[in-house]
C-alpha cells in the first residue's frame, strides 16, 4: 500500500508539474510582452509630449510595426488601412466600378483599356479617350487615388463623365451605371496554332480555379490537344487556388502512393497542412509544359513544383523566385492588416524552395533572384545545378532535382538582353505616349481600318519606315539620346512592341498578347518541346 501511494503519488506530482511549467511559461511569455508594451508606450509617450516639434504619433507607431516585422522575415508585412481595400480587391478577384484600366498623363486621365462587357464598354468608351469631367467637376490634375475614388461605388449607382475623344471637336458625354468588375487572374486564354492553346495566370486569387477552368473548357472545345501555361511574372496569392490548379492536371495516383501536391510544415501544429491530388478532372493526359521566370513565386511555384517533383510535364524558362514561405493575414482594429509567416512549404518530394534571407539586407534578398548566372540549355537532368550546395531529392521517375532556391527549369531558357537604350524607352512608358498621340493624329485612320478586324490587323498591319522615323522623332523630342547602332539591334523588338501597344488599344490583352508572344524565345522555344513534355509524363 505505502508502494502504490508513493508510486501515485509521484505521477501526480509529474503531472502537476508539467501543468504548471506549460501555465508558468505561457505566463512569462504573456508577461514578457506586457513588460515590452509598456517600454515602447512610454517611449512612444516621451516623444509625444517632449520631442522638440510635434509628431505624428500614427506614423510612428506604424514605422514601429514595420520594424518589427524588419527583424522577422522578408515576406511578413505590414498593410496600412489605406492600402488595404486595394490589397483585398486583387485576392477577391472583383471591384465596383466603371470597368476602365487608365494612367495619368500630363495632369489628363488617358483610358489605357476598357475591360470587355463592362459598363464602360456597354456605353461606348473607347482606349486612348480622355476623362475630363467626373459628375460636372473638372477632372484635370486628379491623382489615380482622387479618380478611383469618384469612378468607383456600389454596384448600381451611376457617374457622369465628359470625354474628350481625338477627332471630335465637342466633348462626349456619358452616364454610366457601376457594375462589379472582374479582376482576371487568367489573362488570357487563346489558341497560338490547331491544337496548342496557350493560357497566362498573372495571379493567384479567389476566383483562380474557376477562371482556369473555364479557360481550359474553352480551349479545349476549340481543339488544344496540348497546353503552355505561363506563369513568368505570377507573384503567387492563395495557397489553395494554387493546389486547385495542379490538382486539374495530376490524377491520385495509388492509394498506398497518393499524390501530394504540397504541404506545409509550422511552429504551431494546427497550421500544419497537406494536399492531395483527386482524379476526375479532364485534363490529367494533357500535354503541359510551365513557363517559369525569376519574378514567378509562391503559389506559382506551389504548381510548377508537383508538375516537376511528379514528371508530369517539362518546366521551361528561368529559375523561380524562391519563395517557399506561407502568410496568415489578420485584420487590425484601425482596417491596417498584418501578413505574418506562420508555415514553410514543401513540394511533393520535400523540397524547400525558400531561398536563404538570413543575414541579407531585403532590398539584397530581392535582388538576388534576379542576378543568377544560369546556363541556358537542356537541363532535364539538372546537371547545371550539380556544384550546387542544395539539397538533393529526385522525382517520381528517379530525376536529381535541387532544393533550397527557387525551381529550376528542365530547359533553361532566356530572352534577348534589350539594350539599355531600349530599356529606358520602356521604364519611362514611350511605346504607350507614341502609340497614345499617333492615335490622336496621323493614326486617326488605324482605328478606322484595323479597330473591329482583329484577323486583318494581324496580317495586314505593319509598324513602317515612316512610322519608325516618327517614333525615332518622338524619342529625340522626349530627350532620349539615339545610339542608331542600339536601334538597330533591337529593331524587330521594337516594331513588335510598337504593334502590340496598337493592339492592345483595340483589344486588350486578346490583341497584346500574341503579338509579344512573336519574339519571346522562351514561348516559341516551348512550342517545339511538346515530344520532350509527352516523354516525361509517359503520355506516348
Amino acid at each position: 500500500m505505502k508502494s502504490r501511494i508513493t508510486l501515485w503519488t509521484v505521477v501526480a506530482l509529474m503531472a502537476v508539474s508539467v501543468f504548471a511549467g506549460m501555465e508558468i511559461k505561457h505566463l512569462i511569455s504573456g508577461d514578457l510582452v506586457i513588460d515590452q508594451s509598456k517600454k515602447f508606450n512610454e517611449v512612444l509617450s516621451k516623444v509625444e509630449n517632449n520631442y522638440i516639434k510635434e509628431v505624428d504619433v500614427k506614423k510612428l507607431t506604424e514605422a514601429a510595426v514595420e520594424g518589427l516585422l524588419d527583424k522577422l522575415d522578408p515576406h511578413s508585412v505590414y498593410i496600412p488601412a489605406k492600402a488595404f481595400e486595394q490589397v483585398a480587391e486583387e485576392f477577391r478577384g472583383k471591384f465596383e466600378g466603371i470597368g476602365i484600366r487608365f494612367t495619368i498623363r500630363n495632369d489628363s486621365i488617358f483610358v489605357v483599356e476598357i475591360i470587355g462587357g463592362g459598363p464602360s464598354a456597354r456605353v461606348g468608351l473607347q482606349s486612348n479617350d480622355r476623362i475630363v469631367r467626373i459628375n460636372d467637376s473638372s477632372a484635370v490634375g486628379y491623382s489615380d487615388d482622387q479618380v478611383r475614388q469618384r469612378l468607383r461605388g456600389p454596384k448600381g449607382t451611376r457617374v457622369k463623365v465628359g470625354i474628350y475623344r481625338p477627332g471630335i471637336k465637342e466633348l462626349l458625354d456619358f452616364e454610366i451605371t457601376r457594375d462589379e468588375i472582374a479582376l482576371n487572374s487568367v489573362e488570357i486564354a487563346t489558341m497560338v496554332s490547331d491544337n496548342v492553346g496557350y493560357v497566362n495566370v498573372s495571379k493567384f486569387s479567389e476566383t483562380t480555379d474557376d477562371e482556369m477552368k473555364r479557360a481550359l473548357k474553352q480551349l479545349k472545345d476549340q481543339g488544344m490537344k496540348r497546353l503552355i501555361l505561363d506563369l513568368r511574372g505570377n507573384p503567387g496569392g492563395l495557397l489553395e487556388q494554387a493546389f486547385e490548379m495542379a490538382d486539374l492536371f495530376l490524377d491520385a495516383g495509388p492509394k498506398d502512393h497518393p499524390h501530394k501536391i504540397v504541404y506545409t510544415k509550422a511552429r504551431r501544429p494546427e497550421f500544419d497542412e497537406a494536399y492531395f491530388a483527386k482524379t476526375g478532372e479532364a485534363y490529367e493526359n494533357l500535354p503541359l509544359i510551365i513557363l517559369l521566370g525569376n519574378y514567378s513565386a509562391s503559389a506559382s511555384e506551389i504548381v510548377a513544383g508537383a508538375i516537376q517533383d511528379w514528371d508530369r510535364g517539362l518546366i521551361v524558362g528561368e529559375t523561380s523566385f524562391g519563395k517557399g514561405l506561407v502568410q496568415r493575414q489578420w485584420r487590425l482594429t484601425d482596417g491596417s492588416a498584418l501578413r505574418l509567416t506562420i508555415a514553410r512549404y514543401y513540394t511533393p518530394t520535400g523540397r524547400l524552395i525558400q531561398r536563404d534571407y538570413e543575414g541579407k539586407e531585403k532590398d539584397a534578398y530581392q535582388r538576388e533572384a534576379f542576378e543568377r548566372q544560369e546556363k541556358e540549355g537542356e537541363n532535364i537532368e539538372h546537371k547545371a545545378e550539380s556544384d550546387s550546395s542544395r539539397p538533393v531529392f529526385h522525382t517520381h521517375a528517379g530525376r536529381v532535382v535541387y532544393g533550397g532556391g527557387g525551381i529550376t527549369p528542365d530547359y533553361v531558357v532566356k530572352n534577348a538582353v534589350l539594350a539599355s537604350q531600349t530599356q529606358t524607352i520602356l521604364r519611362r512608358g514611350l511605346f504607350d505616349l507614341f502609340v497614345s498621340g499617333y492615335l490622336d493624329g496621323k493614326g486617326l485612320s488605324i482605328r478606322t481600318e484595323f479597330a473591329k478586324n482583329w484577323k486583318l490587323f494581324r496580317t495586314s498591319f505593319f509598324v513602317t519606315e515612316p512610322m519608325i522615323a516618327d517614333f525615332h522623332a518622338f524619342l529625340q523630342k522626349s530627350e532620349v539620346k539615339i545610339d542608331q547602332k542600339e536601334f538597330e539591334k533591337d529593331l524587330t523588338f521594337i516594331k513588335t512592341r510598337l504593334k502590340a501597344t496598337f493592339a492592345r488599344s483595340f483589344w486588350g490583352n486578346d490583341g497584346w498578347y500574341p503579338t509579344m508572344l512573336q519574339v519571346d524565345a522562351q514561348y516559341q522555344k516551348a512550342m517545339g518541346l511538346f515530344p520532350e513534355a509527352e516523354k516525361i509524363a509517359e503520355l506516348h
